[in-house]
């Protein structure tokens, strides 16, 4: 214990120190636009924040003098603060765009100091806008910007993070109570679980000092850490508790739950990296980074859950069963009602699982077809799943700017979502180059694929010219992939040879590229792993493909719930969004992997039970009975835990994060009901002993022990021929 605290010391110490490493942009992008972006990165730009007043009026133009009057006072307002600099309207000789019916127009201007921290200085300017506004009724007059979207959606969407936080960890210690009815045991899985988060979150930035992170890794990592850190106590807990009620001695009840418990964790937790390592063959850094974080939360769970967590137990003993709901129930109802009754369960086995159990096994064909059937009708939307790239869409709920961003778009379509468009060259400001940009803005215009506004900024070394160009579509359709591919395919060679495409258009583009040429890797290296690992932990054939093709059922039927929900739109008045007709494009391989992993602990965790009955005499039916009723209470608990976390980020205003928290919520439910109660019980029994196959010419692989072998549950059975 001593040893565990001073780890996860030394290492939240050390990441205090040594701040994380977060990615620079152009790492989490591909192909074109990656090398574009590292054009940028390197051109030595200033930082600068840009901002936008959006002006408009529904009866007036911009000649008008009371439209002249306002945009003048706009002016003399956000200069007043002294906080701003390159002012630019209608009105001057390099003017701000004007819209086609002159009733819309911006005022554009930078704010003073670094980019980076202008969201710290751009409070007075927004208020300065907002007096004008509000001395000008007759006009729409917003702003909008980096600085200003940092300010605004950024603290709105940092409280919904912090909220989602302090939601989880009371909703998990409430499970968890009701689930042991103790104090010390609802407490000690929590605690260990956070300890391997902040120990993790601390070796996450010496590492990260080699492989950059996003910074939502730590948020990712929390949800994560959370989920498998309490389920691996949980399962370790649970399986001492079982073994000290059938009168085992302290010590022998610790040495049987890491035989037993103990091993399904290590097994578990290896088939979770495993599945997270699949990110990094996408070559992404985004994805790259939450492989490296969600593995050291991980490893460090099952680290303290295989090592602390015994040490803990065996200091603690009988006093982590000290009764707070179980007791209290007894009391109030003088005995007559305990809380295992409450939950259904007498004797370490579940009666209501055994209620399910008995017509599933009885008629497993039917079993079989029916929840097979449903998981697949859910599943076939997914064949219809559409990516999409994150946009100001992304935003739920009630703000202002994000209307304004909108409106901006619908005045001056692609000038918020523009492609940018990078040249490199000995000196692009000298009269060659200068003539290929204009001859490149005339052809790119020619095509009527692109529109103003048109502007280019050359970084001080000269050598490196950016174009910003407005293209057609609303960014995320075919229209605006068309002129992408018009720019790179037509009018760069023909202009601008040697030119890059970059911006949220193009990098999208180039991120479902690569996505397409990785995910048979990734999907075939987290497969392939997962069977070999399953394979030689119950050394059966049949039980580890199994395993793949019904965690694969129950990440495509989540699939097909998403669609559903956000894509078709069916869920929009129950969860409070509006749906952009798309799935965030990162989502659906990001969801594989984790849902892949996490699935897997109910699966080992079960198959382990199962196993060990097995192992001890009992015919296949009458373990798979025993593993499943015996592991019913603590799977519960454990989705019960995980789905509640889950929807937490559900409720958050960015809809990429409910997408994700539906996602994960849905997917843990089914796999812990309809696929671990009903599906595994009845192929199981279908198949009879048909589950232990193993080949003669794999009897090399090594006989690992799944429980107390001088523990006889059944009298010993015959072997069967196959095995």
């Amino acid at each position: 214990m001593l040893i565990w605290v001073g780890f996860v010391a030394a290492a939240t110490f050390a990441g205090s120190v040594v701040e994380t490493g977060e990615m620079r942009g152009y790492e989490g992008s591909n192909g074109d636009s990656r090398v574009a972006e590292e054009i940028l990165d390197g051109a030595k730009y200033k930082d600068v924040a840009s901002e936008i007043v959006f002006v408009q009026s529904d009866t007036l133009v911009v000649d008008d003098p009371e439209f002249r009057a306002a945009v003048e006072a706009v002016t003399a307002a956000v200069n007043g603060t002294g906080q701003v600099e390159h002012v630019r309207t209608p009105y001057d000789a390099e003017p701000s765009p004007v819209s086609g019916d002159k009733r819309t127009t911006l005022v554009q201007f930078d704010m003073k100091g670094a980019g980076e921290s202008a969201d710290e200085r751009v409070q007075p300017v927004l208020d300065a806008v907002a007096g004008v506004a509000k001395a000008h009724p007759g006009l729409r007059i917003e702003q909008a910007g980096g600085a200003s979207a940092d300010k605004l959606i950024g603290e709105a969407i940092e409280q919904d993070f912090v909220r989602a936080e302090q939601l989880s960890l009371p909703i998990t210690i409430g499970i968890l109570l009701a689930a042991f009815g103790a104090l010390l045991a609802a407490l000690i899985p929590v605690a260990l679980a956070m300890t391997a988060i902040f120990s993790a979150t601390g070796l996450l930035a010496l590492t990260s000092q080699l492989l950059h992170v996003d910074s939502a890794t730590t948020n990712v990592m929390l949800l994560i850490g959370l989920a498998v850190g309490v389920d691996y106590s949980l399962f370790y807990i649970m399986r001492e508790r079982e073994e000290r009620a059938k009168g085992r001695d302290k010590r022998r009840a610790i040495e049987i739950a890491a035989a037993t418990s103990g091993r399904a964790v290590l097994v578990s937790g290896i088939t979770v990296i495993v599945a997270m390592a699949g990110m990094f063959l996408t070559g992404n850094g985004v994805f790259m980074g939450f492989a490296e974080g969600t593995i050291l939360v991980v490893l460090t769970a099952v680290v303290g859950s295989l090592t602390v967590l015994p040490a803990l137990l065996s200091l603690i003993g009988d006093k982590i069963d000290a009764r707070v709901v179980h007791g209290t129930v007894r009391v109030a109802t003088r005995g007559r009602v305990t809380w295992r009754r409450i939950l259904g369960v007498r004797g370490g086995e579940s009666r209501f699982w055994h209620a399910v159990l008995r017509p599933v096994l009885k008629h497993p064909v039917i079993a079989v077809v029916v929840s097979s059937g449903l998981l697949i009708a859910l599943a076939i939307p997914a064949l219809g799943l559409k990516p999409g790239p994150t946009t100001i869409d992304d935003l739920q709920g009630d703000y202002a700017i994000a209307d304004t961003f909108k409106s901006i778009d619908k005045a001056f379509p692609g000038g918020n979502e523009p492609a940018v468009v990078v040249v490199k060259a000995a000196d692009v400001t000298s009269p060659e180059m200068t003539a290929k940009i204009e001859d490149f803005k005339r052809e790119a215009f020619a095509t009527g694929e692109a529109n103003e506004p048109f502007s280019v900024s050359i970084n001080p070394d000269k050598t490196v010219a950016r174009i910003d160009i407005a293209i057609k579509g609303t960014g995320t359709d075919e229209v605006s992939e068309q002129a992408i591919h018009t720019l790179r395919d037509k009018v760069i060679p023909a202009t601008l040879p040697g030119a890059h495409v970059t911006g949220s258009t193009a990098g999208s583009m180039d991120f479902n590229d690569q996505m397409v040429k990785t995910l048979p890797l990734v999907f075939g290296f987290v497969l392939l792993l997962a069977f070999l690992l399953l394979l030689m932990s119950f050394r059966s054939l049949v039980v580890a493909i199994k395993a793949i093709l019904l965690n694969l059922l129950s990440v495509a039927a989540a699939y097909g719930v998403l669609v559903l929900i956000f894509q078709d739109g069916y869920g929009e008045s129950l969860l409070g969004f509006e749906s952009t007709g798309t799935i965030t494009d990162w989502l659906p391989l990001f969801l594989f992997v984790i849902l892949f992993g996490l699935s897997m602990d109910y699966h080992v965790f079960i198959l382990s039970r199962i196993r060990e009955a097995y192992d001890k005499g009992m015919r296949t039916e009458d373990a798979v009975t025993h593993g499943i009723t015996s592991t019913a209470g603590v799977v519960t608990s454990a989705a019960l835990i995980m789905v509640a976390v889950f929807a937490v980020f559900s409720t958050l205003s960015l809809l990429s994060f409910m997408q994700m928290g539906v996602g994960l919520a849905v997917a843990i439910l089914l796999d812990a009901t309809i696929v671990r109660a009903v599906l595994l019980p009845a192929t199981m029994k279908l198949l009879g002993d048909w589950n232990w196959y193993l080949p003669r010419w794999l009897n090399w692989l090594p006989e690992l022990s799944h429980g107390d072998d001088d523990d006889q549950i059944a009298p010993a059975r015959k072997e069967p021929a196959l095995v």
